[in-house]
């Protein structure tokens, strides 16, 4: 009797689990070929969801003639306006699951859509969204930015968050609904195997070298790490509106521009400290990036470093950045790279998946045969209807 239990309630539990979807609906304001961490970590996801089996259909500003520059943040193209197509694409490509991961416009229609048709749907929490505007623009204040948020996740199913600590700071906001999605790193193209070849990219720079990679905006906090007392160099990676301003006031900088692949690691790798000054990320891929080529972080106590770093030996947290700048030069690289390794696309892939919530199967096939069968009746009524509005105007004619 002792030996049926376990296995009785085993097959239970196993009756009793979720469903994965497999035809997989991802809506996102943020798609190739913009490069920026958000769209890394989605293009990651889904391309491992592929090789799970899974089928993906992505919605994204790219499927659109008409779209405009986000204000402050041009490379990324928004798309109003196109809620119809939406709607046709979620019925011919029928999902198991939607997630909506941006709060942009394609983010709205296809909540909306998911709402109208009582469809579950999950979202993502990317951005400190309430401070990145107010760092922007400080006269809208936080409690504003966090309504968005509120009407925006507060519906959706699961609200996936990268950290530990950026689900605590949300539940001290009210929400109710987040789950925890990590994130991974390509450990082969970022390798410590790319530090000082031909004599590396920073052969020529006092050291040591201290490196910050990413988007050079206001609210990534760059210029606390410029204005810092270190020794040797440092040295900005990236592009965006910022930049000229900050090279103009911090001559003795280094700003090489943006970087992509193999050169991108060599930046990350021949660096001897990379420096994550943002309060404002909610994870910070650049954290892993770096460690798997092996170069120790320092960061301030916040979202990512914080909940990434500590314990590890792969990089130092502090309130004081010098200090952390300074305690991580004194980290073994290869801690640092072991960090790395333990984080995995596939198994970001899979825990996404896990936080999906499908419709169960049966379900479904109700589901689908239901709507198509609303859509074609609502099809007819408006070819009815607008063959008696021809009729009347020929009437009168």
């Amino acid at each position: 009797m002792s030996t049926e239990a376990p296995a009785a309630a085993a097959t239970a539990e196993s009756a009793e689990a979720p469903p994965l979807a497999t035809k997989i609906m991802l809506v996102t304001d943020a798609w190739e070929p913009q490069v920026n961490g958000v769209v890394r970590t989605l293009a990651n996801t889904m391309r491992e969801l592929k090789a799970l089996g899974c089928e993906i259909e992505v919605i994204s500003p790219a499927d659109y003639k008409f779209t405009f520059p986000l204000i402050t943040y041009s490379e990324i193209r928004l798309a109003p306006g196109n809620r119809g197509d939406i709607d046709d694409r979620f019925l011919s490509f029928a999902p198991d699951a939607v997630h909506i991961a941006t709060e942009g416009p394609l983010g709205w229609d296809a909540r909306a859509i998911c709402l109208k048709h009582k469809f579950p749907f999950t979202t993502s929490y990317h951005t400190q969204f309430p401070e990145y505007v107010h760092a922007r623009f400080w006269w809208i204040p936080l409690w504003a930015g966090y309504r968005y948020m509120h009407a925006f996740h507060d519906r959706s199913g699961r609200m996936m968050v990268a950290t530990p600590t950026m689900q605590d700071q949300l539940r001290l906001q009210g929400f109710r609904n987040t789950a925890l999605w990590s994130r991974g790193v390509d450990v082969e193209m970022f390798h410590p195997n790319k530090r000082d070849v031909d004599g590396g990219v920073y052969k020529d720079l006092p050291r040591p070298v201290f490196a910050y990679v990413g988007r050079v905006a206001v609210e990534k906090n760059i210029e606390a790490f410029l204005e810092l007392d270190l020794p040797g160099s440092k040295v900005v990676v990236g592009d965006g509106p910022a930049r000229a301003e900050l090279m103009a006031k911090y001559p003795n900088a280094i700003f090489p521009g943006s970087k992509f692949g193999d050169e991108l690691a060599r930046y990350y790798a021949d660096a001897d400290v990379f420096v994550f000054p943002s309060f404002t990320d909610t994870f910070g891929l650049v954290i892993l990036e770096a460690a798997a080529c092996g170069t120790p972080v320092a960061g301030f106590v916040a979202p990512g470093p914080k909940d990434i770093l500590p314990g590890t030996g792969a990089g130092v947290v502090d309130d004081d950045l010098k200090k952390a700048c300074l305690e991580a030069l004194k980290l073994r690289r290869e801690d640092a790279r072991a960090l790395a390794e333990k984080y995995s696309w596939r198994a970001c892939a899979e825990e996404f998946r896990r936080n999906l919530e499908p419709l169960p199967k049966e379900r479904g096939r109700r589901f689908w045969h239901k709507l198509r069968d609303l859509r074609a009746r609502a099809k007819e009524r408006r070819r009815i209807a607008k063959e008696r509005r021809a009729q009347e105007r020929a009437s009168k004619g």
